[in-house]
């Protein structure tokens, strides 16, 4: 059975956007970390719907104007790698 992985820094991505969120609108929050569950469901079923990353073997969801959800694919699912503010520079530079 295929399953999503969400690594490490994804999730605190996560959790600092609904926080972040939260403080003024708790209600937006939830309904935004919603979508970020169902736009990985989606990827789960269909690797290859989201565009091309611009890291290479990944993929890229934009989810509202405002948020990206980077991931990778293989046999096993996907792995959520990072979820972003779409004005945040990506790849990071080193």
């Amino acid at each position: 059975m295929k399953k999503i992985i969400w690594r490490r820094i994804a999730e605190r991505d996560r959790d600092r956007i609904f926080d972040r969120i939260a403080k003024e609108n708790p209600r937006a929050a939830i309904e935004l970390d919603m979508q970020f569950e169902e736009n990985a469901a989606l990827a789960l079923q269909r690797p290859n719907l989201y565009k091309p990353g611009r890291v290479r073997d990944t993929r890229e969801i934009v989810t509202r104007p405002n948020y990206v959800m980077v991931y990778r694919a293989d046999v096993s699912g996907i792995t959520i790698l990072r979820v972003l503010h779409a004005r945040r520079k990506w790849p990071l530079e080193e």
